[in-house]
């Protein structure tokens, strides 16, 4: 039973026949064979954004420091979340890509607001050249609490950081399931919703390690392509990256995954209502965020059950700490039902 992240999952059979498929003869590289080329455009349809420059990178922080490097100079600043991926997980990547810009963080939870957003960019470029310069706004659909922006929520944002004329960055490495959940079209989560620059995340939903990063204003796509190669993250056998991506489109594979993913976690949330468990993220796609007794971590631990908690399990037994788990797209229903019995005999 692991629940410990979507990115421990094995690839689906679909993708590994695409590797196979693609490991056949010589091809150009760096991006210049057929399949690449095709890929790109199959983004391009899927984001009805016939003029988007599109580009593959093994890594969402690859995806996401590439793209915040684009939107922000050394000398600015990117408003964020408190606990956004590229704060707390990503070793000062984005600082050391754009070549020295800070990150602000917006006060408040994992869900910025319009207000923190807006108080937050208010609160800087009030000391002119003493203070960093306004840059983008980097939002995490799905965040890193497990919560879904609703698009009303995406648009609010957006406005904000259009009001202000910043551009705005978008961390999708669980783009999938929050599409999912919400109902909507890549295209009315991305660009239709007022982001410059979209990470289309497949690492954490199956694949084997490849992100898209899709840039609605083509201007900016040679720069991409320069910081792409001097950040040492242009793949020569580039279209081992475009095989994955080409299985992950094919009859919308990825939504399927997606859902899978998703069902599990809608599993997990209607079983612990059933045993009177707290659910700390008010929304979810594929991640369950709860408190519970130490007691209750430590049963599920000794039963085998692999999730992160934000704590140790040893200490007062009847202290509440938080839990994480994550469902990934292999997860089976009976899985989940032995789970939920472990958490049962536990509680």
């Amino acid at each position: 039973m692991f629940f410990a992240s979507d990115n421990s999952g094995p690839v689906p059979p679909q993708v590994i026949d695409a590797l196979s498929r693609a490991n056949a003869g010589h091809v150009s590289g760096y991006g210049a064979d057929a399949l690449s080329l095709s890929v790109a455009d199959r983004l391009r349809d899927l984001f009805e954004a016939p003029q988007a420059a599109v580009y593959l990178v093994p890594t969402g922080t690859a995806a996401n420091v590439l793209a915040l490097a684009l939107l922000c100079p050394p000398y600015g600043t990117v408003f964020a979340s408190p606990v956004a991926h590229i704060h707390e997980d990503e070793c000062n990547a984005p600082e050391f890509f754009t070549g020295g810009a800070k990150l602000t963080l917006v006060p408040g939870s994992d869900r910025m607001t319009p207000d923190a957003l807006r108080a937050a960019i208010e609160g800087e470029q009030n000391r002119g050249v003493h203070g960093p310069k306004r840059g983008p706004v980097s939002i995490t659909q799905v965040t890193e609490r497990g919560n879904v922006y609703s698009m009303n929520e995406l648009h609010a944002l957006t406005a904000v950081a259009q009001e202000y004329g910043l551009p705005v960055h978008l961390d999708g490495a669980r783009f999938a399931n929050a599409a999912v959940k919400l109902g909507v079209s890549p295209a009315q989560m991305s660009w239709k919703a007022g982001v410059d620059i979209c990470v289309f995340g497949g690492t954490k939903n199956g694949l084997m390690g490849v992100e898209a990063v899709l840039i609605f204003d083509p201007a900016r796509a040679e720069e991409f392509e320069y910081r792409r190669k001097r950040g040492a993250i242009l793949f020569s056998k580039h279209r081992y990256l475009a095989a994955q991506m080409d299985a992950y489109l094919t009859r919308d594979l990825w939504k399927d995954l997606a859902h899978q993913a998703n069902a599990r976690c809608d599993q997990i949330i209607q079983g612990m209502k059933g045993l009177g468990v707290s659910v700390l993220n008010d929304t979810h796609a594929n991640m369950v965020f709860f408190d519970a007794a130490r007691s209750v971590h430590r049963a599920l631990h000794d039963a085998g059950v692999a999730y992160n908690i934000w704590g140790a399990l040893d200490g007062d037994p009847q202290q509440q700490i938080m839990g994480r788990l994550v469902c990934d797209w292999s997860l089976e229903p009976a899985q989940v039902s032995a789970f939920l019995d472990h958490l049962d005999k536990a509680v």
